[in-house]
């Protein structure tokens, strides 16, 4: 089994969202084989609190034009690592220095990449102008 067509849509939304406001080492997993609860995990980093809180305003707002309200919110007043859970996807966003303590690519390293879109790639959030 492999993530859906809706939460690949979203997570490229997001990602897309992530992008926009220059997050950074953007990431999809592929996590459906390994849970039921849902099938991709989106993560990015900011640089300090208040561009985490940024990424995650940037994302929920992307998110609901896409017709979706996470089901959960956890850690965004902190600004350190946000979760925001959307049920077919769920986005971490976290401190740069988080990241790197928590590593969570390596704890899902068995998990295949999921290939962003090229606007998302080249870090720009913008669309592709080819």
């Amino acid at each position: 089994m492999t993530a859906t067509d809706r939460a690949l849509e979203l997570a490229y939304a997001a990602a897309r969202a992530a992008s926009s406001r220059k997050a950074e080492e953007i990431i999809a997993l592929d996590v459906s084989e390994r849970l039921v609860l849902t099938d991709v995990f989106l993560i990015a980093s900011g640089t300090n609190e208040r561009q985490v809180g940024a990424i995650v305003d940037a994302v929920e707002e992307a998110l609901h034009a896409h017709g979706v309200k996470a089901l959960r919110r956890e850690g965004v007043r902190e600004g350190r690592w946000a979760l925001l859970d959307y049920g077919d996807v769920v986005v971490h966003v976290q401190h740069a220095e988080d990241r790197v303590y928590y590593a969570l690519e390596r704890l899902w390293a068995d998990c295949p990449v999921v290939e962003l879109p090229a606007d998302v790639r080249d870090g720009d959030g913008a669309p592709d102008k080819t």
